[in-house]
């Protein structure tokens, strides 16, 4: 960190210089048309003069969220603030620089153009919108400023470049967020804007898990609901919903879930009733039927709504995994294996970001450590010092040395999963966490073909064909009529309808079957209509096994396509008998499958036991269970079969964690602990939290967080902490897990803990500048425990922490927001 002494920079406000001014620009135009939904954050790029300077003009530009951008009036207000941020480096001179332009860029994503102003001083303010082509076009329509402020809000609230993971794991360097709503008057007038706008919000898009954008799942309806449900005041998403469930059924999804999250119950079960009258095929009513009896415990009555919803919408991934999940809550987790498998699974997009050219410098500000106290009006160099602006990061006291990473953690493929696979994994890991997994792998070996499965069952249908070509050549040279070894002739009547239906492209599979048949006398006994020993189900498996299983989508719960009988009764089949048909197999593991055999042998060895050779010119092989129990598998899908492959490289390194932590646990604070740290990075520990949060195993999650942030600072492990602790889930000082009711000194200690991180993040965070109150994951945390324990016993446990002075005054900003608000425990 150095002091800053630069007058070109702006004061609390990070800057990207370029190397060409104006270049900011043109880069924005050019990745117009690269944006797909809300479009990236705001652009706010500027020119700084100094008449006496060498470089007479100089162009910065930075990213913004939460600005009004309601009108070209509130832009270019902003733009003006900025030229009471370039304050003087001596307070005795005035800064040579001055600001000369600058122009603000905020994308409407309804109209998809950007809307421009540009600001001149002195001069004049111009406002126009650019096409996606580049095209300047003049703003007649005022609906296109009441577009523009409703993308703008959702995309301060939708935003999550404050998360742990945020943007996609890649934070966006410099970002400055405001208070999108900071008062209860602008919060009313984005409801009245969103409201006019909320049937064109499918054009927004939707969430990654979600393929097609409908009334209640799309970037508006989700931007409000998560706003009301963060702060906890889903009444107000209520009421928003209500006028507008009137006009479209659709509505209901949301409008339900804001009764349920508002403990409303009877009016959501009344307007999921009203909607599914109404609209009976809608899969967003459906699943929030199905969420709703999931939570009463009635899962039998779930699962049947669940494959209601599947029906109305296959190709939504959504369907399929709450299926899947109710299939986990009752215990059935090979039919939830298979509709997992059955999920339609999306390519991830990535958010909306705007390319740019590299900066020629980089300027981040930095406020100095200050002591815990104030200081005092008549210490003259402490006052001053806090008035030094620094330049630097959070992050630079750290030692370098903390933030190595062994590349075998680096290369964890879990850290990449992104959408829908994400969501697929997790529900993966909630099976291993109910059955373990040695469990799940004999789960997966009867309901999926396994590598050994497919390589005999494959093995066997070559040698049936290999036979089927030799006893061709042995009949073509035979007189016509001549009695063959089967006791019947080519043109005998006595072979079965399986095998004379078709056409010549079915000879080959004919031949087949009857050189896979049994001995003669149970063919003579059974007479006409059998052949060979076989039924008519297994003669049509053999005919078309191979090829129906080719072209049966490995991705449903349909059966293998058989010929005759067996695929009319299929077709009537519902969706749960299907199921029950596709994973009813009684086969047995991979292992087990595959039987040694004993000498001598001929060259087709059997693979049902031991077999004599014989002296029979056409020898046929006894059949087998493999075949049956082939067919009454699925085809584990490519993508699956990966996802095992992920859970097992994270199940084998949680073990090496455990060990760890069984060594910390043991050892004192002295030697052994201290070679325990020296083992591990504050970087290493921190992936280690994370996948035992991701397995679902907080308790060691706290344990590895902690010990990353004794080794050096890490938002995103206090972050962790903080929200472990606010959820209520682990062990936090005596605090029972999650599930338990918690004793008042358990509350208290569980109060205390998230405080500590809370605190701990603003303060630090200050020195960066960053001053957003809500919607952020410290405002989500808090007001979760005022929720859940009541605004005054939240603020007396804070009272009694005693925090310094300045640490307080900024954590009370959120509880004033919670009083202004009104947030759902706040009376209380």
């Amino acid at each position: 960190m150095v002091v800053i002494s630069d007058p070109t920079v702006l004061r609390g406000i990070a800057e990207f210089y370029e190397n060409e001014v104006g270049e900011a620009i043109i880069a924005r135009t050019e990745s117009l048309a690269t944006f797909r939904e809300l479009g990236p954050p705001d652009l706010c790029h500027i020119i700084k003069t100094n008449p006496k300077a060498l470089v007479k003009d100089l162009g910065s530009y930075h990213y913004v969220l939460g600005v009004d951008s309601s009108s070209s009036a509130t832009l270019a207000a902003y733009l003006n603030s900025l030229s009471y941020s370039i304050g003087p480096v001596n307070p005795k001179q005035p800064n040579p620089w001055k600001l000369r332009s600058g122009t603000y860029c905020c994308f409407n994503a309804f109209s998809r153009v950007d809307v421009r102003v540009e600001v001149r001083i002195p001069g004049g303010v111009e406002s126009y919108a650019v096409d996606l082509r580049g095209d300047k076009h003049p703003i007649t329509n005022p609906a296109l400023w009441q577009e523009t402020f409703v993308s703008a809000i959702l995309r301060a609230i939708l935003d999550d470049n404050d998360e742990p993971d945020g943007n996609d794991g890649r934070p966006l360097l410099g970002l400055r967020k405001l208070d999108p709503l900071p008062t209860l008057s602008v919060e009313k007038r984005f409801l009245d804007a969103a409201a006019a706008e909320f049937w064109k919000g499918w054009q927004l898009g939707t969430e990654p898990e979600v393929q097609v954008a409908t009334y209640f799942s799309n970037h508006l309806t989700n931007g409000v609901m998560k706003y009301f449900t963060e702060s906890g005041r889903l009444n107000m998403a209520a009421r928003f919903l209500e006028g507008l469930f009137e006009k479209d059924a659709e509505v209901a999804a949301a409008l339900a879930r804001s009764y349920i999250g508002d403990d409303d119950e009877i009016r959501a079960v009344k307007t999921l009733f009203d909607g599914i009258k109404r609209m009976p095929h809608s899969y967003g009513i459906l699943l929030v039927q199905v969420d709703f009896l999931k939570s009463k415990g009635k899962l039998d009555m779930a699962a049947k709504l669940a494959k209601m919803a599947v029906t109305a919408s296959p190709s939504e991934y959504v369907t399929w995994a709450k299926l899947a999940d109710i299939y986990i809550q009752m215990g059935d987790y090979e039919s939830a294996l298979l509709a997992l498998n059955s999920c339609p699974m999306f390519t991830y997009c990535e958010k909306d970001a705007q390319r740019m050219p590299p900066p020629a410098r980089i300027h981040l500000p930095l406020k100095p450590e200050t002591p815990d106290k104030d200081p005092s009006p008549n210490d003259a160099k402490a006052a001053a010092a806090q008035q030094q602006q620094q330049h630097g990061t959070i992050y630079d006291d750290n030692d370098p040395r903390e933030s190595e990473v062994h590349p075998e953690l680096q290369r964890l493929p879990a850290l990449s999963l992104r959408g829908t696979f994400a969501k697929a994994y997790a529900l993966l890991i909630r099976i291993v966490g109910k059955i373990g997994w040695d469990a799940l792998l004999k789960h997966r070996s009867k309901v999926f073909v396994m590598e050994e499965e497919y390589r005999i069952q494959r093995a066997l249908v070559e040698e049936g064909a290999a036979l089927a070509d030799d006893e061709e050549d042995n009949r073509s040279a035979r007189p016509q009529g001549e009695v063959d070894l089967l006791g019947v002739s080519e043109n005998s009547s006595a072979l079965p309808k399986a095998v004379l239906k078709g056409d010549e492209k079915n000879e080959e599979k004919k031949e087949d079957l009857i050189a896979w048949g049994g001995d003669e006398e149970a063919e003579d006994k059974k007479g006409k209509g059998k052949a060979s020993g076989l039924s008519e189900e297994e003669a049509a498996f053999f005919m078309n096994g191979t090829e129906s299983g080719d072209k049966a989508d490995a991705g449903g719960f349909e059966s293998v396509a058989l010929d005759g009988p067996e695929e009319t009764k299929d077709a009537g089949l519902t969706i749960d008998e299907l199921l029950k048909k596709a994973g009813g197999g009684t086969g047995s593991a991979p292992s087990e499958s595959v039987v040694k055999t004993k000498e001598p042998q001929d060259k087709m060895g059997s693979v049902d036991g031991t077999r004599t050779t014989t002296r029979t010119p056409n020898a046929r092989p006894k059949r087998t269970s493999v075949a049956l129990t082939f067919r009454t598998k699925r085809l584990c899908e490519k993508w699956l079969d990966n996802l095992f492959m992920v859970l097992y490289n994270d199940l084998r390194l949680y073990t090496a964690l455990k060990q760890e932590m069984s060594q910390y646990r043991s050892s004192d604070n002295t030697g052994p602990y201290k070679q325990l740290l020296f083992r591990k990075t504050g970087a290493e520990w921190e992936i280690y939290g994370d996948l035992a949060l991701r397995l679902g195993h907080p308790e060691d999650a706290v344990v590895a967080y902690r010990l990353s942030l004794e080794q050096r600072f890490s938002a995103r492990s206090w972050l962790r902490l903080l929200s472990i602790s606010a959820e209520g889930v682990g062990d936090i000082h005596g605090a029972p897990p999650g599930g338990e009711k918690e004793t008042g000194a358990g509350e208290a200690a569980r109060i205390r803990e998230a405080l500590k991180a809370a605190v701990k993040l603003v303060t630090v965070l200050d020195r960066a500048f960053v001053d957003n109150t809500f919607p952020s994951p410290i405002s989500r945390a808090i007001f979760a425990l005022i929720g859940k324990y009541g605004y005054q016993k939240v603020h007396n446990v804070l009272i009694s922490m005693n925090v310094p002075q300045k640490s307080y005054r900024l954590i009370t900003r959120y509880f004033e927001y919670a009083e202004v608000f009104r947030v759902k425990g706040v009376e209380w």
